[in-house]
């Protein structure tokens, strides 16, 4: 499959979840059909390259196609659509990279194809490294890992694992026994019970109040096998690389989620038009002008990536832009259309708590805009 064909199958799967929206919007769990039905979509040759049969062959090349993708298929499900997200996101941080230190090129290129296999055997990969006082900063990791054989043994607490229950492989950080810096790693969850016997305790439930049926379980990791990354001592290059293609990807789903909140919104005030009162046309007027500048960022964005030597600053910029902007549509929105989407029945109601999401995703609030303040020209 094409990129363009991938697009044309999740545009069906997010149609048909579109007609179950009130029942999808009020569930607290994933369910495993929703994923099979994008693994036959062709959705997880997002996460494999070129080479080995996926759609991925750079982040300049590639972040529009997954990205639109992505956007398309958070029209039919928001939970859905941003666990799906992790799984080219967390895979980019090996995609991003193809050429590194020639000592490790060969250990690379193998673990690059044993990965790009997982998701072509329909393994999804998903993210488990925020840990609760490091402020979505993964270089503060407390996490530790010690060398065991072949492997590395992971012991401590982690939040918002996206997925849980659904991915195969997470993506996780930890500091090696006796090294200065933390590293990259990766989990084998397939199989592995929650209560602690095999060293993972599910410490708490996802109980957010928005993207509510993405299980970002918070869990406790004791002794549990782990992965390195096969380029060891540079997690901070393969951040700054799969930096760009990651903050997109996010964006693309809450820009997806916006599209569909305006699409219902003028639906249901196009019969009462001529009856909205002063104040009601002035926020739909300006929810349509938040909207388009939402259009606006998400293009900016992606054209940084594919025409800028170092998009990582617009890139910034777009996304935390497009989540005050995000979150301040859909209030006004829900203030035009009225109290009734002050309840659990109104879409409106949990696109407004969804869209919220951006600005905690990697990178979160604090750490953005530490981000954008050293990467801005008066930093300089």
């Amino acid at each position: 499959m094409n990129a363009q064909t991938v697009l044309e199958n999740v545009r069906e799967v997010s149609a048909r979840f579109a007609q179950d929206r009130k029942a999808r919007q009020v569930r607290r769990h994933l369910d495993a059909a929703d994923f099979a039905q994008l693994k036959d979509a062709g959705f997880l040759l997002t996460g494999v390259a070129v080479a080995h049969g996926g759609l991925w062959s750079s982040v300049r090349e590639s972040s529009r196609p997954i990205c639109e993708i992505l956007r398309t298929l958070a029209h039919g499900d928001a939970s859905v659509a941003l666990v799906s997200s992790m799984h080219p996101a967390v895979l980019a941080f090996w995609l991003a990279s193809p050429r590194v230190d020639s000592s490790s090129q060969k250990a690379w290129d193998e673990q690059i194809a044993w990965m790009a296999q997982t998701a072509l055997d329909g393994a999804w990969w998903g993210t488990i490294t925020s840990e609760p006082g490091s402020g979505g900063d993964i270089m503060k990791t407390k996490a530790a890992a010690r060398p065991n054989g072949s492997q590395y043994l992971l012991s401590g607490a982690k939040h918002f694992g996206s997925g849980s229950g659904v991915t195969s492989f997470m993506m996780t950080t930890a500091l090696p026994e006796g090294e200065a810096q933390p590293d990259l790693f990766f989990l084998d969850m397939r199989g592995v019970p929650w209560d602690g016997s095999r060293g993972v305790r599910l410490v708490a439930e996802w109980d957010g109040q928005g993207m509510i049926a993405t299980q970002s379980h918070a869990m406790a990791f004791d002794d549990f096998p782990a992965s390195r990354c096969a380029w060891p001592g540079n997690l901070r290059a393969l951040t700054m690389a799969a930096g760009p293609y990651v903050a997109c990807s996010f964006t693309a789903v809450i820009a997806g989620i916006v599209e569909a909140a305006m699409e219902a919104a003028r639906a249901q005030l196009a019969p009462r038009r001529d009856a909205l009162r002063a104040y009601e046309q002035v926020e739909w007027s300006r929810a349509e002008l938040e909207a388009w500048m939402i259009q606006q960022a998400y293009e900016g964005m992606l054209r940084a990536v594919e025409k800028d030597r170092e998009p990582m600053r617009s890139v910034l910029l777009g996304k935390e832009a497009i989540a005050e902007l995000a979150e301040s549509a859909l209030a006004r929105i829900c203030k035009v259309i009225g109290g009734g989407t002050f309840n659990r029945t109104s879409p409106f109601a949990f696109w407004y708590e969804d869209v919220r999401a951006l600005g905690f995703l990697r990178p979160p609030w604090g750490l953005a805009y530490d981000q954008l303040f050293l990467l801005s020209p008066v930093h300089a």
